[in-house]
């Protein structure tokens, strides 16, 4: 199908040298030690770069000889256990001694005349060709593609000029999209080390992160925490009994008010309210399993073991909402504890420590509500609890103010690669602007 009546389309196999790789992970003696880009370096990343930290194994002269990578060798995912994940494409951007292409994926090597490298990796990334492979895999539990499939593909071709445009302008938003991303991480770690430091030194009233260098603190069942915090258990801090959820059959499930399950526990630090289930519950009910903002909700179960005991904070809810048995809800006393302190701290490395004792482990790791009761929390006065709240939730603002521009990066790259990967808006006024190269005598 021609994309563009000013484009010509082409066969990959027109443009491409395709080469199905078959070096797997092993190391043998008598073989060359090699680098391998491996399925997920592959799937994981848009550009092969010396970055990467690849895996080391051996290789035949003869593998050597036909699957070595160079800066410009396309590489996509060939066989996966879903359609959706096959033909995966990448695009080696670096000189990288001793690399190869490992098993499960297929080298293509572009004809650097006809083809841009990176427009040709985009042009392999758009719907339209995950359509293509999705329809042209073979298999029922593992799909693989045929090289004859993946040589007939075929790819619109601009002029090498409209190429070279449209691969730098889709490469800056990638690598914008990486910088936030970076950025993301970077504010994540941060945050990481600034919650430890807040969760067990603490803020003084002139908003300083104290050190035992410059205040008294004391041993503690936590360790060494400031002089007047106090330890105390969760059930010293009630302003209720806790409670476990409500069971109901599933033909009770349909119209109704909202129940949290435990899906909605794992999103998170805030319970995700707006995809609870529909449930058939009566006004008793409701006044027995309702749920209120800053109710923390603490999971029963779970399959691995640090989900058993990992809390939740209930956000402002508009309609009567209940939770399931599988769930504890703990309401707090908030003159004693502030429920969103609570909530980080029992989500900390420390938190999962005090947590970890009373998991048990059977067939799933839980806990009950005997135990959640007995979980300690450091409990400064309710004006610090507030100062470390804001310090947290400041940094939490910030990496959401940073996601939010991946997101509208993201959307602006889908909105550029369907515009430009099919000719609906042309690079052509660009390249009549920009300045013609000088020539030396």
């Amino acid at each position: 199908m021609n994309m563009n009546r000013h484009w010509p389309n082409v066969k990959l196999h027109d443009v491409a040298e395709i080469r199905v790789s078959n070096v797997d992970k092993k190391t043998h003696a008598c073989e060359t030690p090699v680098r391998l880009c491996n399925y997920m370096d592959v799937y994981s990343n848009d550009y092969i770069h010396t970055e990467i930290p690849f895996m080391e194994a051996s290789a035949s002269s003869l593998e050597i000889e036909r699957f070595s990578l160079i800066p410009g060798d396309v590489i996509i995912t060939k066989d996966s256990e879903s359609p959706d994940d096959i033909g995966i494409p990448t695009v080696l951007i670096d000189e990288i001694e001793g690399l190869l292409c490992g098993y499960h994926l297929a080298l293509i090597r572009p004809n650097k005349d006809e083809i841009d490298p990176i427009y040709l990796a985009k042009q392999l990334s758009t719907s339209r060709v995950a359509q293509y492979f999705a329809l042209n895999s073979s298999g029922s539990t593992r799909f693989g593609l045929p090289i004859g499939a993946i040589e007939a593909i075929e790819i619109p071709k601009p002029p090498k000029p409209e190429q070279r445009k449209i691969a730098e302008i889709l490469s800056t938003v990638d690598w914008a999209i990486e910088q936030t991303e970076a950025l993301i991480a970077k504010q994540q770690r941060i945050k990481t080390g600034l919650m430890q430091d807040l969760l067990t030194r603490g803020i003084d009233e002139h908003g300083n992160l104290r050190s035992e260098e410059t205040h008294e603190f004391k041993d503690s069942p936590l360790g060494r925490i400031p002089v007047d915090w106090n330890i105390k258990r969760i059930s010293d801090c009630y302003a209720e009994p806790s409670r476990n959820g409500l069971y109901k059959p599933m033909e009770f499930y349909g119209p109704g008010w909202r129940m949290v399950h435990m899906p909605q526990m794992f999103r998170g630090l805030i319970v995700d309210v707006a995809n609870a289930v529909r449930v058939h519950v009566d006004n008793s009910e409701i006044e027995r399993f309702g749920l209120e903002t800053h109710d923390l909700l603490i999971a029963r179960r779970s399959l691995v073991l640090e989900g058993a005991g990992r809390c939740a904070l209930v956000p402002e809810i508009g309609e009567p909402t209940t939770f399931e048995s599988s769930i504890i809800r703990i309401r707090l006393n908030k003159n004693i504890l502030n429920p969103v302190f609570a909530n980080f701290f029992l989500n900390s490395e420390a938190g999962y420590r005090v947590r970890l004792p009373f998991i048990r482990q059977v067939a799933v790791s839980g806990v009950s509500g005997e135990d959640t009761a007995q979980f300690v929390v450091p409990v400064p006065e309710l004006d610090e609890q507030r100062r470390i709240v804001g310090y947290v939730e400041n940094a939490n603002v910030a990496i959401e103010k940073t996601i939010a521009m991946t997101a509208k990066l993201r959307r602006q790259k889908d909105s550029l690669m369907q515009d430009l990967l099919t000719g609906k808006k042309r690079v052509t006024p660009l390249l009549e602007t920009e300045a013609p190269a000088v020539q030396t005598p």
